[in-house]
């Protein structure tokens, strides 16, 4: 498992960067053929590589993703280390461990009849691509298991609040600011009043039964092009972090009633709902089963929580198929210099996930015979 992880690790898969994302895939196949003895389907969308393996009648899908948020050259400084039980390095917890994990659990089984593998390339973008194949690939399936890092202590992830991202444009018009300000029409101020109506949206929606479960926040902001000229575009990004579907609506909604308030002014609104809320019903059953399971095979006792970051199993409990997030990698510091995995947690993991799909695969009567 150390050596797989150590070669998906080495290989840089930034989400941006088409070339290294292309490298990525071939390393994650090799890695995938080597254990599982089969080749993937390339699914190459938006010139994004996914990567697919579907054994018989599909009734189970294991979800990850091979991109990263690491620029190429990270891993200079960086780079992959073993030490004391922690392996570190871009990409080691936010998701690479948890690749290693599914593939090494499903080379336990008897048999693959029954599973899909899915390891989409745009993760960490918000899924633009990859959406619809997760969507048609999740339908109607008897369960989701999400190979994401687990929240801390090992616990999974029971439910994720849903997931909106905008960028509203401020346009306005330019004027020599020391010259003729009064023909100018300030987008920056104009960006201001924005930022100050957007920030009062949640409490406009948010309600004491849920209180702080809602947030929309203003973040990336940028105005004007040079110190003497009234600026002429304004622009701010805007986080949305909602608990059901409903409270996602109104936010867009009220997003997309924001008016001018100077003359002159237009906004332009790009951007809406990205992920939808993964409710905790999706992964109540899913998650007794997982529970009973560790008991039985000595495991390590279960916790779940509900966390407010989105995945892709927002969109596979959003079809209405039973969803388990957090199977993946037991560690910390995702996205940031000191993201690392606990090594010994990573086979008791993988004989967690080879139970649960044996499990969920016995009671829906697939055969027992390898694909």
């Amino acid at each position: 498992m150390l050596a797989d992880l150590e070669e998906l690790v080495c290989c840089e898969s930034f989400s941006s960067d088409r070339e290294a994302l292309d490298r990525s895939a071939k390393v994650v196949a090799a890695v995938g053929r080597r254990r599982l003895g089969a080749e993937p389907e390339l699914l190459e969308i938006g010139g994004v590589p996914h990567l697919r393996w579907s054994f018989g009648t599909p009734r189970v899908l294991l979800l990850g993703h091979h991109d990263t948020v690491w620029p190429v050259g990270t891993l200079r400084e960086i780079p992959w280390s073993l030490r004391d039980g922690v392996a570190r390095g871009p990409g080691v917890f936010d998701m690479k461990a948890g690749l290693v994990q599914t593939f090494h659990a499903l080379a336990a089984l008897p048999s693959f009849d029954g599973v899909t593998v899915l390891v989409v390339g745009d993760e960490e973008l918000g899924s633009p691509t990859s959406q619809p194949l997760i969507e048609q690939t999740a339908r109607g399936l008897a369960a989701t298991f999400v190979m994401e890092a687990a929240a801390p202590g090992g616990a999974l992830k029971l439910a994720r609040k849903g997931v909106s991202r905008y960028e509203l444009l401020v346009h306005g018009r330019a004027a020599h600011a020391g010259l003729e300000p009064e023909k100018g029409v300030n987008a920056g101020v104009e960006l201001a009043h924005q930022i100050l109506a957007i920030a009062e949206i949640a409490s406009r929606v948010d309600s004491s039964s849920r209180a702080g479960l809602l947030s929309v926040t203003p973040t990336l902001a940028a105005a004007g092009t040079s110190t003497n000229t009234v600026p002429a575009e304004g622009r701010v990004a805007v986080d949305v972090r909602v608990p059901d579907l409903a409270a996602q609506l109104r936010v867009d909604e009220l997003m997309r009633s924001l008016t001018p308030r100077a003359a002159g002014v237009t906004l332009e609104l790009l951007g809406g709902p990205n992920r939808p809320p993964f409710d905790a019903a999706a992964s109540a059953d899913l998650f007794d089963r997982a529970v009973r399971l560790a008991a039985e095979l000595g495991l390590t006792p279960l916790t779940g929580v509900a966390v407010g970051g989105g995945s892709d199993g927002n969109f596979t409990a959003g079809v209405g198929c039973p969803t388990l997030d957090g199977l993946g990698a037991v560690g910390g510091g995702a996205h940031a210099a000191d993201e690392h995995v606990l090594v010994d947690w990573m086979p008791e993991r993988a004989r967690l996930l080879a139970a649960l799909i044996s499990s969920v695969l016995a009671e829906s009567g697939v055969p027992g015979r390898r694909s």
